[in-house]
């Protein structure tokens, strides 16, 4: 099925709900990417490895599930230190805030099911004109 997307980076750049901030074991409180960008910045490893490990990567989880950017949560998921990480962010951070807004994104079957056919980019047969109404008529 052709499906058309919006990216809309204020959402991702925004605070999410109090009720889904990111609460780290260092008794940090996340609300948003720059929240979690400036965490990472003083982050240190026991807190980093608390919350990413064999078992579970927390932020990743956050990242994908609440702000619903699912290429810094891809991204994350190869950050093995909070100084990767605070790179990783920073570059999302930087990439959206140059973006504008919302930006249409289209998948490559929604692109050609939006293209011309053939068809319609053929002329009138010369026997044939549209009246005014838009009815074809037929010349004699």
């Amino acid at each position: 099925m052709a499906t058309s997307a919006m990216t809309n980076t204020k959402t991702y750049l925004a605070d999410v709900p109090q009720e889904f901030a990111f609460w780290v074991c260092d008794g940090q409180i996340l609300k948003n990417l720059r929240d979690l960008r400036d965490a990472f910045a003083v982050m240190n490893d026991y807190t980093f490895t608390y919350h990413v490990n064999e078992a579970k990567n927390d932020f990743h989880n956050w990242v994908k599930d609440i702000v619903r950017d699912d290429t810094l949560a891809t991204q994350l998921l190869r950050a093995g230190s909070p100084l990767v990480a605070v790179r990783v962010v920073t570059d999302r951070i930087s990439f959206l805030s140059a973006k504008p807004a919302s930006v249409p994104v289209r998948t490559p079957a929604a692109a050609q099911a939006k293209a011309p056919s053939s068809k319609s980019l053929k002329k009138p047969s010369s026997t044939q004109a549209k009246s005014p109404g838009g009815r074809k008529q037929t010349r004699g």
